[in-house]
């Protein structure tokens, strides 16, 4: 089939891109320069030429984000401009990756992708939205911020079940090429961990010496990741251990 990849050139979709080549379709990614093999150029925050590289697509995975500048201009309105541009005609699938929690966890750029949801669901098109926990490299990044020499502090009872992004990949691949099931889909790691022991693994392998503080942080946004918030609730899981990402 003719794919349509945004965000082709972000942590999954350079992942995404030979395994869906692999499986035999023709891929295409689009990002604002349209740089790269099979790269075409469309800009979701203007709108500007996504008509054009949207063109013929029989299957689209978006998979662009902007967590670090404005979701509501990218994930959003760039969503609404996505839905208005695409071939209907052609478009048998479009499979939307989100996050799991984006429903439960009272954050900004949460609330974004979840509204970014709601225009897929709102839009007639054929649709499967795609919630993945947090990728094993995100927890890298956040416990080597958070640490502070000797000290690694992070968040008392919360919860996740981180997942590995060559899972995610393989796992949309599979969703892709399936057919729509026009609501949401979750996708997990193997194992659900509380903060404090994704740090000490983390340490183990990464920061010998460290001494991981289980600190209580109140407010909203805590309890709901103490409640689960950042679980799945169901769904396929992935196999690759946080600790076997550690050490691979």
């Amino acid at each position: 089939m003719d794919v349509l990849v945004t965000g082709g050139t972000g942590q999954l979709g350079r992942r995404l891109v030979p395994r869906l080549q692999d499986a035999g379709h023709a891929v295409r990614q689009m990002s604002r320069r349209g740089t790269g093999p099979g790269g075409v150029r469309g800009d979701l925050a203007t709108g500007f030429d996504l008509r054009a590289a949207l063109a013929g697509a029989e299957v689209v995975v978006h998979a662009a984000s902007d967590p670090r500048g404005d979701p509501w201009q990218v994930d959003v309105a760039g969503t609404r401009r996505l839905v208005e541009a695409v071939d209907r005609d052609r478009l048998r699938h479009l499979v939307y990756v989100s996050i799991v929690g984006v429903d439960r966890l009272p954050f900004g750029y949460y609330r974004a992708k979840f509204a970014a949801e709601q225009v897929l669901l709102a839009s007639g098109l054929p649709v499967t939205l795609v919630r993945a926990t947090q990728f094993h490299h995100f927890v890298d990044e956040m416990l080597e911020t958070a640490r502070r020499g000797p000290v690694l502090p992070v968040p008392m009872g919360w919860r996740g079940a981180p997942v590995d992004v060559d899972e995610v990949a393989a796992h949309l691949v599979d969703v892709a090429t399936a057919a729509p099931t026009g609501g949401v889909v979750e996708f997990g790691g193997p194992q659900e961990l509380t903060a404090a022991e994704l740090a000490r693994t983390w340490a183990a392998a990464r920061a010998p010496g460290a001494h991981v503080v289980a600190t209580p942080v109140p407010g909203r946004l805590s309890a709901a990741w103490r409640d689960g918030g950042a679980v799945p609730s169901g769904g396929a899981r992935g196999r690759r251990t946080y600790a076997e990402h550690l050490h691979g």
